[in-house]
């Protein structure tokens, strides 16, 4: 199975949301969560501080576990084409100038 990424279009298989398709907007892999656009949007108050005085409220997204999550269309993301540089062959080279010399 492709792993999921950012932008790609997914389907809620489980849970209260079931059924809905959404787009990707943040991934944490080390948690295995991602959060999705319109998705688990709540709006946390915030107290008042030095840097804030009048506190204030703020958008989060609340994540959902990705084997909840179910591959239905896949970004198209631009594969960059990255040559690799084999050292095996330089180092043969290497071998052959010094027992020319």
């Amino acid at each position: 199975m492709k792993s999921l990424k950012v932008n790609d279009t997914v389907k809620i298989i489980s849970g209260d949301k079931k059924g809905v398709e959404a787009k990707i907007v943040k991934i944490d892999r080390e948690n295995g969560k991602a959060c999705l656009e319109g998705i688990g949007v709540i709006e946390k108050k915030l107290k008042p501080t030095t840097m804030n005085p009048r506190g204030g409220k703020k958008t989060v997204h609340l994540p959902i576990d990705l084997s909840n999550l179910k591959l239905v269309k896949a970004s198209e993301s631009v594969k960059s084409t990255v040559k690799k540089i084999d050292k095996t062959d330089k180092k043969s080279d290497k071998k052959a100038k010094k027992g020319a010399k």
